[in-house]
């Protein structure tokens, strides 16, 4: 079993030679991918009737969704982003090196800045805005605290696990 990609309007996705895309998951349309990331199984990435951007050294894991709004909210996702199971991300920006927790959602307009942490099962609702060094939570999503020195670190750590397991899975395909 292969990754389905697919054109939208004569618009092939444009997919890094070494990102991982596994399969089961979908990309389609005007979608692009950068160096070493990773699109986990299940993960369905839309670019129909809108752009999506992913950076390099982004982890999309199992089971998420990626879409955008006509004409209105393109998806830009930075590099070195993780972004957890099941999470749902609707033309929405989300900079470089912030972590996006399992089942979090967010929404049209809304911006997660480098650095920032979206708890897992959070929705940030369109045309917010999470700071960098933040950690918010909760449905609607609100500032919960600072986040410590650990958590900060540990968004890089899970950066390099996920390009490395994604290498594991490329060579196994070799």
């Amino acid at each position: 079993m292969k990754p389905l990609i697919l054109p939208y309007k004569g618009i092939l996705p444009k997919i890094a030679d070494d990102a991982f895309i596994a399969p089961g998951a979908v990309v389609i349309g005007d979608v692009e991918i950068g160096s070493e990331t990773n699109v986990w199984f299940g993960c369905v990435i839309r670019g129909d009737v809108n752009t999506i951007r992913i950076g390099s050294r982004t982890s999309i894991q199992d089971g998420t969704v990626v879409h955008v709004t006509r004409k209105t909210a393109p998806t830009v996702i930075g590099s070195g982003v993780t972004i957890g199971h099941q999470a749902l991300l609707h033309g929405c920006e989300v900079q470089d090196g912030a972590f996006i927790g399992m089942q979090s959602m967010v929404m049209d307009n809304a911006v997660v800045e480098s650095g920032a942490m979206v708890a897992a099962g959070a929705v940030i609702t369109p045309r917010k805005r999470v700071p960098s060094g933040e950690i918010w939570a909760g449905n609607p999503a609100k500032h919960m605290r600072a986040l410590t020195p650990e958590e900060t670190a540990f968004i890089q750590t899970s950066e390099n696990n996920y390009v490395l397991l994604a290498q594991e899975y490329l060579r196994a395909q070799s």
